[in-house]
């Protein structure tokens, strides 16, 4: 259900929510937060579908504040959806016309849950310091995604740090949650060596590979180099260097499995999808307290980081990273291997001669019964 209520207030909204929730008896009254997105109008429908969806694991009261015109007479168009128009929440859309596209956070502070924590998200472009930030300031978590900003992400990451605060996040950095779970298990198994230099490959306009370098520099104290790859190619592989070989995690791109491979191990093929905005938002949203991994990665990581004047092309062609090309072809095989394993076990039992014989059963449980018995013996 979508109810509309143009040139309103925040009072009439608060009613509104009021005589709906007595009414329809279908709004979710277990929210654990109030989720607050900051949007243009342009980006509004896929911000409010992407919440939604984030909510079905996090039941919250979502409002958006949509900076439609700044120029104008002062307005505010407001917008209720409950139902099945707002995931396992109610969503509450405010229009700001006028100089009240200003005043954001008066506009919401009416419509906030009691005793609920805050958590703002700018699924675009965000405040230079959202802790700084009106919206920002009242909330316990501030959720940004800098992928959303052109150009190289090394100025925008150095922006957040430089900015950063308690409860600061971002969705580059969710994205990575899977690299940073395949590497730290395949660490924490033989043979135990120290890693002496990482090599991360990922595009030239992907936030995310920076960040996953500046992780793997803070927490592993060695060398760290960044190799570019073309724009849109997101991460591409990551090489850890040992004393027995080194440990290879490559995903193609726009591949939703990667190949890991390491001296001394059969070669195998991992799940590793692309992480939705969804996805990634309700991951944001189960932790409230501050993100202590993120904040060293971000302020400290980064700079251990150094960047190759080499191409992804290049780097593969000397041997620095693993080739991609090896890669694919690794997987294909592996995908063959398995196919031919699992045909070659599938082998068809004989169904017994007379299984409807009281004989036949009471014999083959008379022969399973003292076959136990012999056992027990033995053990014994």
């Amino acid at each position: 259900m979508i109810v509309d209520l143009p040139s309103t207030t925040t009072v009439d909204i608060s009613k509104k929510l009021v005589r709906l929730r007595s009414e329809t008896g279908s709004m979710a009254l277990t929210r654990v937060l109030t989720l607050v997105v900051v949007v243009g109008e342009n980006d509004a429908d896929s911000a409010i579908e992407t919440a939604n969806d984030a909510s079905r694991q996090h039941p919250c009261r979502i409002i958006v504040v949509v900076i439609a015109n700044r120029r104008g007479a002062t307005r505010l168009d407001g917008q209720i959806r409950i139902g099945g128009d707002a995931g396992a929440s109610e969503v509450v859309v405010l229009r700001l016309f006028g100089p009240l596209a200003s005043h954001g956070r008066a506009v919401v502070t009416p419509l906030l849950l009691a005793d609920a924590p805050i958590v703002a998200w700018w699924p675009t472009e965000a405040p230079k310091d959202p802790g700084a930030d009106p919206i920002g300031e009242m909330a316990q978590r501030r959720i940004t995604d800098v992928s959303r900003t052109t150009g190289a992400p090394r100025a925008p990451l150095a922006r957040l740090a430089a900015a950063y605060s308690p409860g600061d996040t971002d969705l580059a950095w969710s994205r990575i949650t899977l690299w940073r779970a395949l590497l730290t298990a395949a660490l924490d198994q033989a043979p135990f060596e120290p890693v002496t230099a990482v090599t991360v490959t990922g595009g030239t306009d992907s936030p995310s590979a920076t960040l996953l370098a500046g992780w793997l520099s803070k927490r592993l104290r060695c060398p760290v180099t960044l190799v570019p790859s073309r724009k849109g190619t997101g991460i591409i592989s990551v090489r850890l260097d040992r004393p027995s070989g080194p440990l290879d995690l490559v995903r193609p791109q726009n591949g939703t499995t990667a190949t890991m491979s390491q001296a001394g191990r059969p070669e195998r093929t991992i799940a590793l999808p692309p992480r939705s905005d969804a996805e990634c938002l309700a991951d944001e949203l189960r932790r409230l307290d501050p993100d202590e991994v993120y904040a060293e990665a971000l302020r400290q990581g980064l700079d251990g980081v150094s960047h190759s004047r080499r191409t992804s092309t290049e780097a593969q062609r000397k041997g620095i990273t693993p080739s991609v090309a090896e890669s694919r072809e690794d997987a294909a095989r592996i995908r063959r291997e398995s196919k031919v394993s699992a045909s070659s076990a599938m082998i068809e039992a004989p169904m017994p001669e007379k299984a409807d014989d009281p004989k036949q059963v009471k014999k083959a449980a008379a022969a399973q019964l003292e076959t136990a018995r012999a056992k027990r013996k033995k053990s014994s």
